[in-house]
């Protein structure tokens, strides 16, 4: 009976272990005191009832379990939780803005001192587990049925998914819960852990499944020692759906294997398990895996790990609080990333450093940077001076990021040629000085007008060969649009074009030089160029910018058809131009459009559709009356660094204040998200129901070419033969139904399942008629990357290269059986 219970009890405890509070550790410690049912005990009251287990099956099969690597940079966060209950606030909004070049000092990572010790996946020996019972096969009475399991034993290892299923779908009638567990146990005995993990998803689905919680958490273990992170997790899952609390080991393991994986968001996902260890089952992790995760999260470069300050902060507090050893790379990597928020916080900084120096550590050349990062952001000459000091003498020669941070302290406080002293300093210690020098130098310069000396130096920076140059060019012209040099502006826009690629910042700047000087005709061919292209684009700036020469000039028709381009795109007017805008208006309409409220238009309705196949995601609050569109795009994609401003451009007006460019910046973040709105009440019900990514019943009325193109462009690739691949999650029957559509289409496709992912295959001729049907949609900038039977791959494509269409499913039961064979 309690067994019933809990499983009725499954989908509150699975939002309890998924919604536990955040990363303030006294909140909840409060929580547990004040509330008699905690979380660990609450699960407990409901674990079904059982004897005490002997333990007769032990396995002991050596996994390889590699060091967790140095660095970690391949590795993207974001957490798919919702964004009313997620554990840890990592400020995903304004996560990764486009950096110009490697060299750029925010894409420096950690470096820590020592690259040995011992790691998490070194450290799995003496782990908690359960203890499990399983008979062996010369205690059972039935000599036929020790012999068809000898036989099921030898046989199954030998087939792939589909066979496998099949043949124990042959067994239904007399198989029992302890016939599939001993060939579960025996699979992992001889090391076939797949073998085991398929059985154990068969026997699941049969009526007489008793859950068996020891069986369940030596398969995830097995899993997760053999790094297979989404059948691991699958397994986890599983066991808190059942109201129980998976073990230390499977916790430990998981965490792990998120680690060892390159794959998009493992790190959120061991962020997060390593939460729910500490405030959902009450471990105390070891000493090995708060450094492995610390680790991890400081090898991405700064510019991406300074929002994992919270998460970092909460692994130094369970150090602290358990008694374990705070290591040096500890202190310096929590400096390092204080001294990459927006706001540092110099108390903070202090206290660890002066946890420091009680320890007997020594400031190492990491931290003294990082503290020199700090004085830049805060104009603190007097600290920087005394840092510089010990840097001169610590050994090893400086950093050419140090001469950066010193650069821009001084100029914070004025002194300009100070700054360029200390360039040339960078240029006699290091024999060059770094681009990174060159863009900070040439930004102080053009800031301070220092017209002779920045022009001086940007011919230099040239002449070096270097790249990027398009930062200092924007800093060039921006300089020159505030000094009305407008010639010289043009010259140097036209100069930039034949040397970097199109940038709409420096766009911006020659379209506002332009409508300055009266030169509309031109104006008005730059903003045509800036809106065909994609790669470019034109914002509320832009617009703006040539809506005010248009009604300065009265040329009042142009201004009228510029305005139904911003009242199309929602767009808002600046408030000087509305008055006279009013007026040109009421000379012609009897009533003006205004936008009213916020509504998708036909185009973003569909659109939202193909990226939503391709995998967006959707998080809703409690209640599940806001919700909310998060929109993420790999940094290592050429395809999604195309098609993330056009999304943004797409839905500008629908994102979160805090998503969008400031300040002159029109670098898009790779990652940014809607304001929460019950507007998109409809998509989350249809294709994000429990949190989870589903395919709904009416996708067929869906699949339009327009949806296809953007579903591709966000969510497919191009292998290097050429053919295509539609990433899809959700069921089989959801799957088949789209397969079913798009055959209706005349496009005929296979499908392989890999996990949780199903793969959509057009191969040969078949891609080629798919990329007819999608390519009128298609982004120009991405038509001959994205084009069928072309040569040209993606480097996201890489997950991709390995699916085979004529092997079986590496997934389990019904997907096996469905690899559609048009050929």
């Amino acid at each position: 009976m309690l067994v019933n219970r809990a499983q009725d009890l499954s989908p509150t405890l699975t939002t309890i272990a998924t919604s536990f509070p955040s990363l303030n550790p006294n909140a909840c410690k409060t929580l547990m005191r004040t509330n008699p049912f905690s979380s660990l005990s609450f699960l407990r009251l409901f674990r079904p009832l059982s004897h005490t287990q002997v333990l007769v099956f032990s396995p002991r099969i050596p996994h390889p379990t590699p060091q967790l690597p140095p660095s970690f940079s391949r590795h993207r966060f974001f957490c798919s939780s919702s964004f009313s209950a997620a554990s840890v606030s990592f400020i995903a909004e304004k996560e990764g803005e486009e950096k110009w070049d490697s060299s750029n000092t925010e894409n420096e990572a950690f470096a820590f001192e020592d690259d040995g010790g011992v790691f998490a996946g070194n450290d799995m020996k003496h782990l908690v587990a359960p203890e499990m019972e399983v008979k062996e096969l010369e205690e059972l009475p039935e000599h036929w049925r020790r012999s068809k399991l000898a036989w099921l034993c030898k046989e199954l290892p030998a087939h792939k998914a589909g066979t496998l299923v099949r043949i124990l779908n042959a067994q239904k009638k007399w198989m029992r819960q302890e016939d599939a567990t001993y060939l579960a146990v025996h699979s992992m005995r001889i090391r076939e852990n797949e073998t085991g993990f398929r059985v154990y998803k068969w026997m699941m689905q049969q009526h007489w499944y008793r859950f068996d919680f020891a069986l369940a958490t030596k398969l995830a273990d097995y899993m997760g020692k053999e790094r297979k992170f989404a059948k691991c997790r699958e397994i986890f899952d599983d066991i808190i759906n059942q109201g129980r609390v998976p073990s230390e080991s499977t916790f430990h393991i998981l965490i792990v294997a998120y680690l060892s994986s390159p794959v998009h968001g493992c790190l959120d996902e061991a962020c997060s398990i390593y939460n729910r260890m500490i405030q959902l089952g009450g471990y105390q992790p070891r000493l090995s895996l708060h450094n492995s995760l610390f680790r991890a999260l400081l090898s991405k470069p700064g510019g991406s790990s300074k929002y994992y300050l919270k998460q970092a902060e909460f692994i130094f507090h369970n150090l602290e609080t358990c008694g374990l050893e705070v290591q040096k790379d500890i202190y310096g990597g929590l400096i390092w990333l204080h001294s990459y928020q927006d706001t540092v916080d110099k108390e903070r900084i202090k206290s660890l450093r002066k946890m420091m120096q009680e320890a007997g550590m020594e400031e190492g050349r990491e931290v003294l940077v990082s503290i020199l990062r700090a004085c830049s952001k805060e104009g603190d000459v007097e600290e920087a001076e005394r840092t510089w000091l010990k840097l001169l003498d610590s050994d090893g020669n400086i950093p050419s990021q140090a001469f950066v941070y010193k650069m821009e302290v001084y100029a914070k406080v004025g002194g300009i040629m100070k700054s360029l002293e200390v360039f040339r300093e960078m240029e006699k210690y290091l024999g060059s000085a770094s681009v990174a020098a060159y863009h900070k130098i040439i930004e102080v310069l053009c800031k301070s007008q220092q017209m002779d000396l920045a022009e001086s130096l940007m011919k230099e920076f040239m002449e070096s060969g270097k790249k990027p140059l398009m930062p200092s060019y924007i800093e060039l012209t921006d300089m020159y649009l505030n000094v009305s040099l407008h010639d010289k502006l043009e010259s140097t826009f036209l100069e930039c074009l034949e040397k970097c690629r199109p940038n709409r910042s420096i766009y911006n700047i020659y379209l506002n030089s332009l409508v300055k000087v009266g030169n509309l005709e031109k104006a008005g061919e730059i903003f045509s160029q800036m809106h065909g292209n994609a790669t470019i684009g034109v914002n509320a700036k832009s617009c703006n910018t040539i809506l005010g020469g248009y009604l300065s000039s009265g040329d009042f028709l142009k201004a009228e058809k510029i305005y139904d381009l911003m009242w199309q795109k929602k767009y808002e007017i600046e408030s000087p131009l509305i008055e006279k805008l009013d007026y040109v208006l009421s000379l012609s309409r009897k009533e003006v459009k205004k936008p009213v409220s916020l509504k998708l238009s036909k185009e973003q309705r569909e659109i939202l559709v193909g990226l939503l196949l391709g995998g967006l995601k959707i998080d809703s609050d409690g209640e599940r009356k806001n919700h909310m569109i998060r929109f993420e795009f790999n940094q290592n994609s050429f395809t999604h660094s195309i098609l993330k401003r056009h999304i943004h451009d797409q839905y500008h007006e629908w994102l979160h204040p805090s998503t969008k460019p400031t300040g002159g910046n029109d670098d898009i973040p790779h990652r940014f998200s809607t304001i929460s709105h019950s507007y998109f009440g409809f998509y989350a019900d249809q294709f994000w129901p429990r949190g989870q990514p589903v395919i709904p019943k009416l996708i067929h009325r869906w699949l339009s070419p327009l949806v296809l193109a953007y579903w591709y462009m966000y969510g497919g690739y191009k292998t290097s033969c050429g053919d295509i691949l539609l990433k899809l999650k959700g069921s089989h029957e959801g799957v088949e139904k789209v397969v079913k559509t798009l055959k209706a289409k005349t496009l005929h496709c296979r499908v392989k399942r890999k996990g949780k992912v199903f793969w959509i295959g057009f191969l040969g001729s078949n891609s080629m008629w798919f990329w007819k049907l999608v390519e009128p949609y298609i982004l120009d900038d991405l038509k001959d990357f994205l084009k069928a039977g072309s040569d040209t791959t993606d480097g996201y494509a890489v997950e991709s290269q390995d699916i085979n269409f004529d092997s079986a499913s590496e997934s389990d039961e019904k997907a096996s059986d469905y690899n559609e064979d048009d050929n």
